[in-house]
C-alpha cells in the first residue's frame, strides 16, 4: 500500500507539474501577445514631424481644390476644417491676434473668440483654394527657431503663374507639433489679423470685433 501511495503521490505530482507548466507557457504567451501589441500601438502612435504636419495640411488643401465647385463651399469647408484642426494651433493664434487685450475677456468672450476665429479661418481657406489648376505644394527646407519652434519652408507651383512661398512656423502643443504662424511671400498673416483686430478690440470693443469675423465669414461664403 505504501508503494501505490508512492506512485500514485508520484503521479499527482507530475499531473501538477504539467498544470502548472501549461499555465506558465499560456501566460508567457498572454505577455508576449500583450508587448506586442504595445509595440505596435507606440510605433503608430509616433508623434508627427513639424514637416509631416505641413506635407498633410497640405494635401488636404490640394483634395479641398481638386473638389472645387462639385463639393461647393460647404463641402471644401468640412474638408479644410479638419485640416485646420489636425494641423494648427487654433486657441494660441486667436490669442497672438488680439495680443494683450486676450487677458481682459471673460472665459465666455475668450472661447467664443476663438469659437468665431477658427470659423474665419475655414471659411477663407474654403472661398481661397476653390479649385485646381494643377498647382503643387514642395517642400524646400525647415529651420529651428530659437525658442524651440521649426520653420517649414515651402513652395506652392501654380502653372502659368507666379509661384507662392509659404513658411510654416510651429511650436509644440503638448507632443504635437502645430502651426501658429503662416508667412506668403514674406507676408505674415498672423501679423496682419494682429493689427486689424487688436484696434477694433480696443477702440470699439468685443462685441465689434465678433461682429467683424462674422461678416468677413457670410462674405467668404458667398463669394465662393
Amino acid at each position: 500500500m505504501i508503494r501505490i501511495f508512492e506512485c500514485g503521490d508520484v503521479f499527482l505530482k507530475k499531473s501538477v507539474d504539467m498544470n502548472i507548466g501549461r499555465i506558465l507557457l499560456r501566460h508567457q504567451c498572454l505577455l508576449l501577445l500583450v508587448l506586442s501589441c504595445f509595440a505596435f500601438s507606440v510605433k503608430g502612435a509616433e508623434v508627427a514631424t513639424a514637416k509631416e504636419v505641413v506635407n498633410t495640411f497640405q494635401l488636404r488643401l490640394i483634395d479641398a481644390m481638386s473638389g472645387g465647385a462639385t463639393l461647393g463651399f460647404d463641402g471644401r469647408y468640412s474638408l479644410v476644417e479638419v485640416a485646420v484642426r489636425e494641423s494648427h494651433h487654433l486657441t494660441k493664434i486667436a490669442r497672438i491676434v488680439v495680443g494683450k487685450e486676450w487677458g481682459k475677456l471673460s472665459k465666455a468672450q475668450k472661447k467664443l473668440l476663438v469659437d468665431r476665429f477658427s470659423q474665419l479661418i475655414f471659411s477663407s481657406y474654403a472661398n481661397f483654394f476653390n479649385e485646381f489648376s494643377g498647382e503643387t505644394f514642395n517642400y524646400i527646407s525647415e529651420e529651428e527657431t530659437r525658442r524651440g519652434g521649426i520653420i517649414v519652408h515651402t513652395l506652392l507651383e501654380i502653372p502659368d503663374d507666379e509661384n507662392v512661398k509659404f513658411d510654416y512656423m510651429l511650436k509644440k502643443n503638448g507632443d504635437s507639433w502645430r502651426i501658429i504662424n503662416i508667412i506668403a511671400n514674406g507676408v505674415s498673416d498672423l501679423a496682419l489679423k494682429r493689427s486689424e483686430y487688436t484696434e477694433v478690440l480696443s477702440r470699439q470693443g468685443f462685441d465689434a470685433l465678433i461682429g467683424l469675423m462674422e461678416q468677413k465669414i457670410v462674405t467668404f461664403s458667398k463669394d465662393s
